[in-house]
């Protein structure tokens, strides 16, 4: 199901999966989150406007986990991913050239924002709030708040800035730079029909 495009270039993904991986190492706030099982992509987007879909979380389980959930009463599953013979529980995807021709401090908080919907059970489901307003709590403004208070603590922890570097320029920039953006693409997976099975 993952692919790569392009022989040559910037590994847009494998250098965006390092920097979630320290995010998560050095950060407290995302420590519960194993990037092995995280799979980082990128889509493109459909028009060449700045603003719209930056990126997205796409979780690979139900609520608390679960393999099998219902949606108007039926019961269904969901398509499994494997990335280098392990399966993945979760994929996030960067919108290009869209997110990367936002401020730097835009990327980063987007980063995080997405990062914080991985359950704090790292099961494969999303960090659910209480209330109706499960995904972003009551405001999302609040929510993007606190993450750039989580990017300002990140940067203080002097992180190598190698790892970061390719945040401070534009998509063009990037790829003139390197010739090529390339890095791995996967398809939204499929919710699958349990067949013969009652639903609850």
């Amino acid at each position: 199901m993952a692919r790569r495009r392009g022989n040559a270039g910037f590994d847009f993904s494998s250098q965006m999966l390092r920097l979630c991986d320290d995010i998560t190492t050095r950060h407290e706030a995302f420590q519960h989150i194993d990037m092995a099982r995280v799979a980082v992509c990128f889509s493109q987007a459909r028009t060449k406007a700045l603003h719209g879909l930056q990126a997205k979380l796409t979780p690979l389980r139900f609520e608390n986990g679960s393999l099998f959930g219902v949606r108007n009463q039926t019961r269904y599953t969901v398509q499994r991913v494997y990335v280098g013979g392990r399966e993945m529980l979760y994929i996030l995807t960067f919108v290009l050239p869209r997110f990367l021709n936002q401020s730097f401090k835009e990327k980063f908080v987007t980063i995080l924002h997405e990062l914080y919907h991985i359950s704090g059970e790292f099961d494969g489901d999303i960090r659910r709030f209480g209330g109706r307003y499960h995904v972003h709590s009551h405001s999302q403004k609040e929510y993007d708040l606190q993450m750039e208070i989580y990017a300002r603590e990140y940067l203080a922890m002097n992180p190598p800035p190698e790892l970061y570097r390719f945040l401070e320029v534009d998509f063009t920039s990037l790829s003139q730079s390197h010739g090529a953006i390339m890095g791995m693409q996967i398809p939204i997976p499929k919710l699958i029909p349990v067949k013969d099975s009652k639903t609850a």
